[in-house]
């Protein structure tokens, strides 16, 4: 097998480090409906303007979203759901594990006394 040229390795680790940062998660988790306006994004957000405009810019240089200006307001909508596919495999390995954890906890906090332990301790 050849090695993978590091231009490509580089523009994929480009891909994921867009994916990794919160904001831009939660940008776009509101905008998994459908297009909003920046000012809708900053209220749901809580955070400022030029705070989402900057993770904005990001996506959609990197063409995750696309923009189209209406008026003096700009709409954005995501163009490429492969994020949402990535996130959605993310979270239901998350999930999963999360679940194993919890069976493993479960049968710690519910397993019966042994009889080697009742009879140490008379």
């Amino acid at each position: 097998m050849e090695p993978v040229p590091t231009e490509v390795v580089q523009q994929v680790a480009t891909y994921f480090s867009i994916l990794s940062e919160p904001m831009r998660l939660r940008i776009l988790n509101l905008l998994r409906d459908g297009e909003q306006c920046v000012q809708d994004l900053v209220d749901a957000t809580a955070t400022s303007q030029a705070n989402v405009s900057k993770h904005l810019k990001v996506m959609l240089q990197a063409g995750i979203l696309s923009r189209r200006a209406e008026g003096t307001s700009a709409y954005y909508r995501v163009s490429d759901d492969l994020a949402f596919e990535l996130c959605t495999l993310v979270c239901d390995r998350i999930a999963t594990r999360i679940e194993e954890q919890a069976q493993h906890f479960r049968a710690f906090s519910l397993a019966p006394a042994t009889s080697n332990s009742a009879a140490a301790n008379p």
